[in-house]
């Protein structure tokens, strides 16, 4: 039997690839730093913590992403930040009870934000993030002082998600390297082969065989049952005393015009942008778009 050739893979070797791919001035190696923090006797939640300065931001990902989704988002901010891997992601600890929803998931950044970020000028949330973002500032305002959604609103259902939920839903193990990044360019024909390679390193890993599996709990979307209403939510959106702004990408179907206006009702002051030629992760299909929206939201 021949030896498994490994995939080379350095967590904080690959900022420079974000930078070229979009023109962003490198400086040399960013400061990054992997912290993790204690939110229970068993689990620990861990963050990628950028910059020496007190964190400005704090960004969080959808689900079945990392911290690195990112990446490219911070380099274009170039401020002290922390993105978050909420638990069962990138390097945060698995939950045995296997809850990753946004009630439950805001119970752990509430212990995690005052340790890594407790004074933050903004929270950013994508997707399960951005749900995760609303229930963290309705029962936590003091660590939400204001709120960027990316393409989520609580009126995403099943079929909203489906395209999202057709692909978590996949294989749990592949061949090779190649094999997971075929069926990754399948499902994101949006973005660059670059950048799905480089999300594929930072959010699966090598088995000792060389075949590869996904880092994340892959908790299923195959049943109703699994997946919770989230219009609740709205109950706490219509609590928020904050500035809010939600970002859509405008190829994505994740949020509809009944969500938008139904953002609208609740909070007459929200702003809501367009992100053209982005699917429903816009940090990842316009990166600098986006870290453009968060300056001018942040400056306002």
């Amino acid at each position: 039997m021949h030896p498994v050739t490994r995939v080379e893979y350095d967590e904080f070797g690959l900022f420079h690839e974000n930078a070229q791919e979009y023109d962003i001035p490198w400086k040399g190696p960013p400061a990054v730093r992997r912290e993790f923090v204690d939110t229970s006797d068993d689990r620990r939640v861990s963050a990628l913590v950028w910059g020496g300065g007190d964190p400005e931001l704090v960004l969080v990902h959808g689900g079945a992403q990392n911290a690195h989704t990112w990446d490219t988002v911070a380099l274009a901010l170039d401020r002290p930040l922390v993105a978050v891997d909420m638990p069962g992601h990138g390097h945060s600890d698995w939950r045995a009870d296997r809850h990753y929803w946004p009630t439950d998931n805001a119970q752990e950044l509430a212990r995690v934000l005052p340790v890594l970020a407790p004074s933050p000028r903004l929270v950013v949330g994508m997707s399960l993030g951005g749900l995760t973002s609303i229930a963290l500032a309705a029962r936590h305002p003091e660590l939400v002082p204001r709120l960027v959604l990316v393409d989520v609103t609580p009126g995403v259902d099943r079929d909203k998600a489906a395209p999202i939920a057709a692909f978590v839903a996949g294989p749990e193990q592949f061949a090779s390297f190649d094999a997971i990044l075929e069926r990754t360019i399948a499902f994101n024909p949006t973005r660059t082969e670059s950048s799905l390679r480089r999300g594929i390193l930072h959010n699966a890993r090598e088995r000792d065989d060389g075949t590869w599996t996904w880092r994340y709990d892959r908790w299923r979307l195959g049943t109703d049952e699994d997946m919770p209403d989230f219009r609740p939510l709205w109950d706490d959106v219509s609590k928020l005393t904050i500035p809010l702004m939600l970002v859509l990408g405008a190829d994505s179907g994740v949020v509809g015009e009944e969500d938008v206006a139904e953002l609208r009702r609740r909070q007459p002051g929200v702003r809501v942008e367009i992100v053209e030629g982005s699917g429903h992760s816009v940090q990842g299909d316009r990166p600098l778009e986006l870290a453009r929206l968060i300056e001018s939201f942040l400056d306002g």
